[in-house]
């Protein structure tokens, strides 16, 4: 698939570790925009996708939020790690193949080399990046225990040292439906920098942003973080 020269116009990295809450507040975000003019990528998609065709499983599943996911989680990760050896950049490349819309809301960037990977592609200036940070206690309400082999490993620990990020937003708390809007209007910030000579879809963002129907969307959102 080849892509037009300016899709995606503007690249969201969203990174952070187990149970802080960046896929809820990835699709919150995805809500607000509108899925017309954006889409979540995730890079993992394409390690999951060969986990079920080769083991039988459920690919939705894996995708989602369960303890389904969790019982092959370390064997994913250590199936990936020898692919990123041979090539650092595989599961990047194939993530980048489904994106169609203007706005890509990358949801689960874990290495260095995966923000390398985009800027390089797609240049600094199309590039904005979140990390979303959770203390172990909030972690664990949200069903995380440390493990093994997992969470001492690259995909949980290889940005615990980059400190380049746009915009950090700390999310040790359950957030009612004010506190949500709240960290949606931050997390949309940076979009509104990568914007400004974009043209048509930075002022689709900034009404999206504005707009009293966007913020009634929220509430099909539940008060807290799964």
């Amino acid at each position: 698939m080849s892509l037009a020269v300016d899709t995606p116009r503007i690249v969201l990295l969203i990174s952070g570790k187990r149970k802080c809450g960046k896929d809820f507040l990835s699709d919150a975000l995805l809500k607000r925009i509108g899925t017309d003019r954006a889409q979540i990528v995730r890079i993992s998609e394409p390690i999951k996708r060969h986990w079920a065709n080769t083991m039988g499983l459920d690919l939705d599943e894996l995708l989602g939020d369960s303890a389904y996911k969790e019982r092959y989680r370390q064997q994913m990760i250590e199936w990936s790690e020898e692919q990123r050896r041979r090539d650092y950049g595989i599961f990047c490349r194939e993530a980048c193949r489904t994106i169609l819309r203007e706005v890509c809301i990358v949801s689960d960037v874990r290495r260095r080399t995966d923000i390398c990977y985009f800027v390089d592609t797609y240049g600094k200036a199309r590039i904005r990046t979140v990390r979303i940070e959770a203390n172990d206690e909030a972690r664990a309400v949200r069903g995380w225990h440390f493990q093994r082999g997992v969470d001492d490993v690259p995909s949980e620990c290889d940005l615990d040292v980059f400190n380049e990020w746009d915009l950090r937003i700390a999310n040790n708390s359950h957030l009612d439906r004010e506190a949500l809007r709240e960290v949606l209007r931050t997390m949309v910030r940076p979009l509104y920098e990568a914007c400004t000579n974009l043209g048509g879809a930075g002022e689709h963002i900034r009404a999206r942003a504005r707009h009293p129907c966007v913020e009634d969307r929220l509430h099909a959102f539940p008060a807290h973080l799964h």
